[in-house]
């Protein structure tokens, strides 16, 4: 599973051919969670309520980024990092 970013602790993958709706997978200290790119929201899983606001926040600034990797993952080509949040 291609990792898209880090910050804070917070890992941030995306994988190949992978289901619909266009998300990504958030770990974070043993928690785990699908995070819906547009609207960026989460559709599965759980993660602390300051763990979420961190990643929504940075899924909203890098929402093009992250479509353009997900057309790219469904195409089986490699996935571009994405700047981590500051």
């Amino acid at each position: 599973m291609p990792q898209i970013s880090r910050f804070l602790g917070i890992t941030l993958n995306m994988y190949y051919d992978d289901h619909l709706p266009p998300h990504f997978h958030v770990r974070y200290n043993g928690q785990k969670a699908l995070i819906r790119i547009s609207p960026a929201s989460l559709l599965a899983g759980e993660l602390s309520p300051k763990v979420k606001n961190l990643v929504i926040e940075w899924a909203n600034l890098h929402q093009a980024e992250l479509l353009e990797n997900w057309e790219l993952a469904t195409k089986n080509k490699p996935l571009k990092m994405i700047q981590p949040l500051e």
